[in-house]
């Protein structure tokens, strides 16, 4: 599977972060690892299965264990952590880093960074970020739209009306994520999270109308960067043969990069307002998700147990 790179330019951007050193242009300077390490073992001289992709972050405890030691030693440690040349070494808590640690960025071209944050919140922002920007991903086409802060992500045949039932979602005050081309990452073994290609976000096609800036047509409040998939509805044309949910009692799923995700099949045909339906189902997920389900409290109520 392909990797994925982030830059250290838009990582100091997002987290906002101090350049105390860099060796080159932060633009030219790549992170592939999703992954954060605290390299307290390492500087205690045990360095298996060290990662040297991973962002190390030295704090309190790190630079503690250091001045412990006498300057011999601690010039030795020091040295040892920026020879194994990782991306990027972090100081945490806005740390002094001092004239030798400076010296070895220069040595072995490590960039060196600097945080406001205490350590445990920069590391949960740093993995944050990275998780997202490092994922495997995808691009399917479909509309993805959030209502009532479920992420629902929409599919059907090109021409059944997906873009149209997202315009109806939009006035009915939901906001959309994308359109045509969406983009789902694998954030975690149990969460998708989908996007829009930046080049086309916030605008949406409709055939015979053409092309719209919903941002600007309906306010920036209609739009959103990106949204979990709580949920998957496909929209498909009424085949009278075919059997689709009516209670509801078996919960259909949809596999994603090996997620799987609570599918809802639609039938379209004139005259159902598919927007209102889609509302339906996504507050009948959540509900499922709080662990209650309407159609299982039904046939209790009828004597039915499941």
């Amino acid at each position: 599977m392909k990797k994925f790179s982030i830059s250290l330019k838009q990582l100091v951007e997002e987290i906002h972060l101090e350049v105390v050193y860099t060796p080159k242009p932060l633009e030219d300077i790549q992170i592939w690892s999703a992954d954060v390490n605290r390299p307290g073992l390492l500087l205690t001289g045990y360095d298996e299965y060290f990662d040297h992709e991973r962002i190390q972050i030295l704090g309190n405890a790190e630079k503690g264990y250091l001045m412990t030691l006498p300057p011999e030693e601690y010039t030795k440690r020091v040295e040892v952590l920026f020879s194994k040349k990782p991306p990027v070494v972090l100081y945490s808590r806005q740390l002094d880093i001092g004239d030798y640690g400076i010296e070895m960025a220069q040595k072995y071209e490590v960039p060196i960074l600097r945080s406001r944050e205490n350590t445990s919140i920069l590391v949960n922002n740093l993995v944050s970020v990275l998780s997202v920007a490092l994922a495997p991903r995808i691009t399917r086409h479909g509309v993805m739209v959030e209502v009532y802060g479920e992420g629902v992500f929409i599919t059907g045949e090109s021409g059944v009306g997906k873009s149209e039932t997202a315009i109806e979602l939009l006035k009915r005050g939901h906001r959309l994520i994308a359109d045509d081309a969406v983009v789902l990452r694998k954030v975690s073994d149990r969460s998708i999270v989908a996007s829009s290609p930046e080049n086309i976000r916030h605008f949406i096609e409709l055939r015979g109308v053409g092309i719209l800036n919903i941002a600007r047509t309906f306010g920036t409040g209609a739009v959103k960067v990106s949204e979990k998939v709580d949920l998957a509805v496909h929209l498909e044309h009424w085949n009278q043969q075919k059997h689709y949910q009516e209670i509801g009692l078996e919960t259909e799923t949809t596999d994603i990069m090996g997620v799987e995700i609570p599918l809802a099949v639609l039938p379209v045909h004139p005259g159902r307002n598919l927007a209102i339906v889609i509302e339906a189902a996504a507050i009948n997920n959540r509900q499922r998700k709080m662990g209650y389900s309407a159609a299982n409290d039904l046939m209790e109520r009828l004597g039915m147990r499941f």
